[in-house]
């Protein structure tokens, strides 16, 4: 028996699996909290729920997370600087490059170079004014990522200097952008590896928590992590490239997902506690996002399967705003789990709710110390004092409030939070899920007497009927933001180039006015259209209007009607002048613990099937175990013209551009650079035993005014792929 060991670490638990690749069958399963100030304590348990000679014998420990997924959307990370060679800071504000790409414009410095787009044009540079003006700018700095305009074509020469010499004089972690992609674009380039840097401490501490689990467990099998693209690279690479790990447990649940269903049409929607992770399968296979991830409003060249990420999960944040319930991205530990884990913080809630003091600011949220600064001088007063009293353990905003050294007015707790120092507990979807009795897995008399809080804060009776209507109205708010995006992401997929920025503010009222009708008309009697729009689908269901605008595999449909309305699921009434819905033929695949409660009702707006298959909770962890090495790499060959020489062409290979007068020299070259490149990635990705490379060219060619061919140059590919249980 071959058994591989599944982890899933993501921001609220871990899961471990147990998996016998002969038969293809789930051996054990455990579930944990993730211990975010210690995570080898969370994955520990989840591997003391995995029988010990299963872990002890294993063939493959595969690794999935959606740490750096949660620390783009909730921006967190190191503090990280970039250097740019070959571009000015005027071009910087021209290209609108903070908006565009995502970074801060005060983390970057621009540096002129000469050199030249074929790569073959290079000069030598002061270095040691460079460092001048470098050394200053990165000093308050974690880690450095340095990008070249160039690199693409003259394999980064000041990019590698400058990464060398910070590293010598400054002891500073350097990851240069070339090492992280090819492309052209020396911004997103830049991005990629600004990115890369912030996300350094969270790769680090994942992979260091799991080698030590696995260590004390005698266990010395090859530890691999999925990467965005749902292959797979070493733990060791995983230190020094976390960006590529930014959708890693989302591509784990499309590899997961072909075992849940045999549609071949279908979205996966992993639910978790701080994001919800939609990909979609379109005659079976993934849709790529072939442009590169744009997450959290970064813009990067990380390759990866198509996963939209929004900020949507069980323990996103829900607060008062313009004196109703609303939900915001930033996650918070639910009040239910904190109670759990500090007794003392029920006593806090009754003793609030006693005082009946009502304040703008959320006093029932409490925060706690998640480990100790590394160096207090980089925090300012207020910080430091709020870091001191939550020594003493969690302490709640309102009886922070009351201390006299900390004036919760001016006190901002922004950069505590987003570099992980400390975390905030509040109320989430997970306490009102506890409320509602759709889950109950800790402290529910916790969540109830924060929820009555927020009631007295709203100016609504605090009575039983009051907090389960409060519940309900959250519940509703997390389907309306998972209906929104589900409709966003099919109206993309189905028409790429007018929704290629998204939906607009039309398209958006469209769809909230869609799940508005179908809320108001969950509870009634079902199935008649209005007037001209056929009767509704058996035993309740959604009529469908007699008029309909898009189909296809996997596609969304828009149904109107004019002059009687359309009845949306559950209701049979016609409403308005115009009416309108939204469905798909694409099935819904809920994994992720939460999606049990909220998916159903979603299916039933669209008109779709629900699945929720077995051993869902777990399914990052088992998509884990069915991911490969797979190394794709290219080289491109331009045909250049000069008045002294004519035609010739340049080999844009990843150690230096090459110049051949012969277009066959040429691509021969680039086929050799392609393989020994794709090659060596695969040995640094983890790849043991024998290799092979699947080597293609291809060559460019146009028609003159003659009709006679003209060769344009060309590009090789060359693929690696290699599998460990076979």
């Amino acid at each position: 028996m071959k058994i591989g060991i599944g982890i899933d670490t993501g921001g609220t638990y871990t899961d471990a699996v147990a998996y016998d690749f002969d038969t293809g069958t789930l051996l054990a399963k455990g579930k944990t909290l993730t211990t975010r100030e210690n995570l080898s304590v969370g994955i520990g348990n989840a591997l003391n729920a995995l029988p010990p000679e299963m872990v002890r014998d294993t063939r493959l420990i595969a690794l999935s997370t959606t740490l750096a997924t949660n620390a783009c959307v909730e921006n967190k990370g190191g503090r990280a600087k970039l250097l740019v060679f070959g571009l000015t800071d005027e071009l910087l504000v021209r290209y609108g490059a903070d908006v565009k790409y995502g970074f801060k414009r005060e983390n970057v410095r621009c540096i002129e170079t000469d050199g030249s787009s074929d790569g073959l044009v290079d000069t030598e540079r002061d270095w040691e004014e460079i460092m001048a003006g470098v050394e200053p700018f990165v000093a308050d700095a974690d880690a450095v990522a340095i990008a070249e305009l160039y690199s693409m074509s003259n394999g980064a020469p000041c990019e590698k200097h400058a990464k060398q010499l910070v590293e010598d004089r400054m002891g500073l972690i350097c990851v240069g952008a070339s090492e992280l992609s090819s492309d052209l674009d020396v911004l997103e380039r830049g991005a990629t590896a600004l990115l890369n840097a912030r996300l350094f401490p969270i790769g680090r501490e994942f992979i260091d928590a799991a080698l030590k689990d696995f260590a004390e467990r005698k266990c010395e099998a090859p530890v691999m992590v999925v990467r965005s693209d749902g292959s797979l690279m070493s733990a060791d690479l995983t230190r020094t490239r976390p960006v590529e790990t930014i959708l890693s447990g989302p591509a784990a649940s499309v590899l997961a997902g072909k075992s849940f269903t045999d549609r071949d049409d279908y979205l996966i929607i992993d639910m978790g506690g701080t994001t919800t992770d939609v990909s979609a399968v379109r005659g079976g296979k993934p849709a790529m996002a072939d442009n590169g991830i744009r997450i959290g409003g970064w813009r990067t060249h990380v390759k990866g399967v198509f996963i939209d990420t929004f900020a949507l999960g069980g323990d996103s944040t829900v607060r008062m705003e313009g004196g109703a319930a609303r939900l915001f991205p930033r996650r918070a530990m639910p009040i239910c789990m904190a109670a759990s884990r500090w007794p003392d913080v029920v006593p806090m809630l009754r003793d609030l709710l006693h005082k009946k003091h009502t304040n703008l600011f959320p006093l029932h949220e409490l925060f706690y110390l998640v480990h100790e600064p590394a160096d207090l001088g980089r925090y300012g007063s207020y910080e430091i004092r709020l870091i001191d009293e939550l020594r003493n353990g969690p302490c709640l905003l309102g009886k922070i409030r009351e201390s006299k050294d900390i004036d919760i007015y001016h006190l901002n707790t922004e950069r505590l939070e987003a570099e992980g120092i400390i975390m905030r507990c509040g109320l989430t979807p997970t306490d009102f899920m506890h409320i509602r009795g759709d889950y109950r897995g800790y402290d529910a008399e916790a969540s109830e007497l924060a929820a009555r809080f927020l009631l007295m804060t709203l100016k609504r009776k605090d009575s039983p009927e009051e907090l389960l209507a409060l519940a309900n109205e959250v519940c509703s708010l997390v389907e309306g933001r998972l209906y929104e995006n589900l409709v966003r992401i099919l109206l993309m997929q189905q028409y790429p180039d007018v929704f290629a920025d998204g939906v607009d503010a039309q398209t958006g009222l469209l769809i909230r006015e869609a799940w508005a009708r179908h809320c108001a008309g969950a509870g009634g009697a079902g199935g008649v259209g209005g007037a001209g729009s056929g009767a509704g689908d058996a035993g309740g269901g959604s009529g469908r209007s007699g008029t309909g605008l898009g189909s296809g595999t996997g596609g969304v449909g828009v149904g109107s009607s004019v002059g009687g309305g359309l009845a949306v699921a559950g209701t049979g009434t016609g409403r308005g002048y115009f009416d309108h819905m939204f469905s798909t033929s694409a099935a819904l695949v809920g994994v992720g613990a939460p999606t049990h409660v909220f998916l159903p009702n979603v299916a039933a707006a669209l008109g779709t099937e629900c699945i929720l298959p077995e051993h869902a909770e777990v399914a990052n962890a088992i998509g884990a175990l069915k991911a490969d090495i797979n190394v794709v790499f290219r080289v491109d060959v331009s045909q250049r013209l000069s008045l002294s020489e004519g035609i010739y062409y340049i080999v844009h290979a990843p150690d230096g551009s090459l110049k051949f007068k012969d277009l066959d020299l040429a691509m021969e070259a680039a086929s050799k650079a392609a393989e020994a490149a794709a090659l060596k990635e695969a040995r640094v990705r983890g790849a043991l035993g024998q290799l092979n490379a699947n080597t293609y060219a291809e060559r460019h060619s146009t028609v003159d005014n003659l009709g006679g061919n003209v060769n344009m140059g060309g590009a090789v590919v060359s693929e690696v792929t290699a599998r460990f249980e076979s």
